[in-house]
């Protein structure tokens, strides 16, 4: 894999994060990923083949339990996009355990894919870093209500069993993109957070953020 290098001054963050987007072939994934980094909805894609990633960096801002501004932090979020297809099952699983968090996608319009979440939980639990990884569920192409097949109680429910965070999302309005990556990054936060009280009995933990985005400063590597 080709990587252009950034000059150094872009690379002056905090945190380097890697999230990993995962689902079913033809749910929005790669169209999910291009809406957070570039604004901009692509109609047409080809199927990811293998793995590709988008970057974005952002700050991060915490508030505490008392109300107070957190410390700023620069993030750094590579956000990799995987193949669903089964074939490429071997190639996108050697990535799990490197990431800190996961979106998780299925289409709204296409029940099978709502089906698979559960062999998707089950990867995870298998190869991710932890057996309890931060996961957000998105349900894909909410602005396709006319062709809808899963129903929002179904999900919930679903979601309830797990104990995921849930958000209806769409790729091509924009409908909580952000507000999806940003849950995420808030849980993995948190759980760093959570890490250094327990390693140094420090208590800092924080509620809400707020995200501020570098200008022009969005960018993919494909591999």
């Amino acid at each position: 894999m080709a990587k252009k290098s950034l000059p150094a001054s872009r690379l002056d963050y905090d945190y380097l994060l890697k999230f990993l987007a995962l689902g079913n072939a033809g749910v929005g994934k790669t169209s999910f990923l291009y809406q957070y980094t570039d604004g901009i909805f692509h109609s047409k894609f080809t199927t990811t083949v293998g793995i590709d990633f988008r970057e974005k960096r952002v700050v991060y801002r915490s508030k505490t339990v008392e109300g107070m501004q957190g410390k700023s932090q620069r993030i750094h979020l590579q956000l990799w996009d995987t193949a669903g297809q089964e074939r490429f099952r071997s190639l996108t699983t050697a990535f799990f355990r490197d990431s800190m968090g996961f979106l998780l996608l299925f289409d709204l319009t296409n029940e099978q894919s709502f089906l698979s979440i559960r062999g998707w939980l089950e990867q995870l639990k298998t190869h991710a870093y932890t057996d309890n990884p931060d996961i957000v569920l998105c349900g894909n192409k909410a602005d396709l209500d006319d062709q809808r097949e899963v129903s929002e109680e179904e999900v919930k429910e679903t979601a309830s069993r797990y104990g995921l965070s849930y958000l209806e999302t769409s790729a091509a309005t924009g409908q909580n993109v952000n507000a999806a990556v940003e849950l995420l990054l808030d849980k993995v936060m948190l759980r760093m957070d959570q890490a250094v009280e327990d390693a140094f009995g420090t208590s800092k933990r924080g509620q809400t953020i707020q995200l501020k985005s570098y200008p022009g400063d969005s960018q993919g590597c494909a591999c």
